[in-house]
């Protein structure tokens, strides 16, 4: 599998999960909410905050008709125009944030959507691109992406396989040598019903690349699960407070909230292990309570081993228990008290068996 790495943090299956806190519209166009969201994020343990970087104008035009009008989503009945502008991340705060980021020791990226704000994020520095789920099938605006030669996440929400691929290779085609792809539900909130988390290492199988998941559910149970099933990015919405109400905050999670997801996504990363039989460094103290063959009670010398004066009780200081049938109806070869853990040095000789 071909790793990712944006700047110097590798990504992929090995490696610990890369989460990414998007700021999206949280920030309510106040720079200095937007500021705490990047401490927030560094406090709740997050790798990478990630923006976005559009105006109304560069996503949609301003018309009032029946198609520019939103059905069936939290922002029903609003204009796309509307939306875009009041969800929308100035442009110059990525530049302005940088530093702040820097200075947290969190990577900052965004999501441009047309050429243009790949332009402006070049010319900043950007370390990696973000494509959002309804760019997928903008292969113009993927070439573009591609043909900056960085790093390159993808959101797979509501596209096909046969659209994947053909991100996919315009992608490679343009020059892109490292990318990403994200399982995404495009519902917001997305109901935990309909994540189709198994798509997860399907997508690994089919592209050999780093996949991870970009969740709209509330939950902390979906990452979880998703990194099980071999997720090793997770990108999610980060919000200072729900009561800040804005276009993302219904389907992001607050500080603590997001510190939990990311203690329980590493805690599932460090649980995978690799493929491990026998005891563990820490398992080995506790062989001694396995079970093994005791005497139970006193034996005379010559006397007889039975199930009455030998059984198989923990702990394991005795013979295993796949030798009781070996030692029954032999003689011992000494007295033996009670307690005494049972070897093949406390038998006659002439009727010794080892297994």
């Amino acid at each position: 599998m071909t790793l990712l790495k944006i700047c110097d943090r590798e990504i992929g299956p090995k490696c610990a999960p890369y989460i990414v806190a998007e700021m999206s519209g949280n920030h309510g166009h106040d720079f200095d909410r937007a500021v705490k969201i990047l401490y927030a994020a560094k406090e709740a343990g997050a790798d990478a905050v990630k923006l976005q970087s559009y105006t109304s104008e560069t996503m949609t035009i301003d018309c009032d008709n029946q198609f520019f009008r939103i059905k069936g989503t939290p922002w029903d009945g609003r204009r796309l125009f509307e939306l875009y502008a009041d969800a929308h991340t100035p442009w110059d705060w990525y530049r302005q944030l940088t530093p702040v980021a820097n200075d947290l020791g969190l990577q900052l990226f965004s999501t441009p959507f047309d050429s243009t704000s790949v332009d402006y994020l070049e010319q900043e520095g950007a370390p990696a691109y973000k494509v959002a789920s309804f760019e997928i099938v903008d292969l113009p605006l993927l070439n573009r992406v591609a043909r900056t030669g960085k790093p390159v996440i993808l959101s797979t929400g509501m596209a096909s396989s046969v659209e994947i691929e053909e991100a996919v290779e315009t992608l490679k085609a343009s020059g892109c040598r490292q990318y990403a792809l994200l399982k995404c539900t495009s519902a917001y909130p997305a109901p935990a019903s309909e994540m189709n988390l198994h798509t997860i290492p399907d997508l690994i199988k089919k592209f050999r690349v780093p996949v991870g998941i970009s969740d709209h559910t509330l939950e902390v149970a979906v990452p979880v699960s998703a990194i099980a099933l071999g997720a090793c990015i997770v990108e999610k919405h980060l919000t200072l407070s729900r009561s800040q109400e804005g276009p993302d905050s219904g389907f992001s999670l607050e500080p603590d909230e997001f510190k939990l997801m990311v203690q329980a996504v590493r805690t599932a990363f460090e649980s995978l292990g690799d493929i491990h039989y026998g005891a563990t460094d820490r398992e080995r103290s506790s062989l001694v309570f396995r079970r093994s063959l005791f005497v139970v009670k006193d034996i005379k010398a010559g006397e007889m081993f039975t199930n009455e004066n030998v059984r198989s009780i923990r702990p394991g200081y005795g013979l295993p228990p796949r030798a009781f049938d070996q030692v029954l109806g032999r003689c011992a070869n000494r007295p033996i008290k009670r307690g005494t853990p049972m070897s093949w040095d406390l038998i006659t000789s002439s009727s010794k068996t080892k297994s």
